[in-house]
């Protein structure tokens, strides 16, 4: 069952940020492709990439790529638009995740507006979930929002573990501590509604162990600390090392 601690934890493996290394200075590497592939012989149980509107990683080749390279499931993360429909319509992921995107940010920063917009999206992901998409909503550990994306006909939702970690990593242990309760519960009551319950967004070896351990998530997923490790010990080690923390807190 969903919520039982002994199922394996399943851990997808970002790879965006290696095109944004190959992006830098242009040409062909290092290759995202060739960096999945590598995810995939160390262990993860899956691969995921974001597709953003401005194309400042992933492109559209690497997308094509990936979905005629990979053994393991592809995640393909991209805004709720008519283009990344259309595309997530050609190629057929495994999964597609729908998550918030602003041209002016880094990064993801938050969970997607699904309760103000419920109408729209559940239009929008109807035709990825007919094509045999698994179709994921990216939220905040909000209850409106999850409730919300339970009413749309997603499958999963993904937790926005960004806060929690952001809290770890400025040493703010009560915010930390506040964030994981909000997290906590969320799981909880997502799995209630019968949604499957992932989690993701700058976790690292010191803050992924109490996630992981949350017996309701069934899949981390988990790049930019991955790809930066990879620098010093390399990204076979880096995973494994991830894959060794996560199992010996689900343990």
């Amino acid at each position: 069952m969903i919520g039982d601690e002994t199922v394996t934890l399943r851990l997808g493996v970002n790879i965006d940020h290696v095109a944004t290394v190959r992006n830098a200075r242009g040409g062909a590497v290092p290759d995202p492709v060739r960096a999945a592939k590598v995810a995939e012989e160390a262990g993860a149980d899956g691969i995921t990439a974001h597709l953003r509107e401005d194309r400042r990683h992933i492109g559209d080749a690497d997308i094509e790529a990936l979905a005629a390279a990979l053994t393991v499931p592809l995640n393909f993360e991209m805004a709720a638009t008519e283009e990344m429909q259309a595309l997530a319509l050609r190629h057929r992921p495994h999964a597609v995740c729908i998550v918030p995107e602003r041209r002016e940010e880094r990064t993801t920063e938050g969970g997607l507006e699904v309760a103000r917009e419920e109408n729209r999206l559940a239009h929008f992901i109807a035709p990825l979930r007919e094509a045999g998409c698994r179709v994921s909503i990216f939220v905040a550990a909000d209850e409106r929002q999850v409730e919300a994306s339970a009413r749309i006909g997603a499958e999963v939702v993904e937790l926005h573990t960004g806060a929690y970690c952001d809290a770890w990593s400025e040493g703010r242990w009560g915010d930390r501590d506040a964030e994981l309760e909000r997290l906590r519960a969320m799981a909880a009551h997502a799995h209630a509604l019968g949604l499957e319950v992932h989690a993701g967004h700058g976790l690292t070896y010191e803050s992924v162990p109490p996630i992981a351990a949350l017996p309701e998530v069934r899949e981390l997923n988990i790049g930019h600390f991955l790809i930066g490790e990879a620098i010093f010990r390399g990204l076979p080690a880096a995973i494994a090392e991830m894959r060794r923390v996560m199992d010996e807190a689900r343990a």
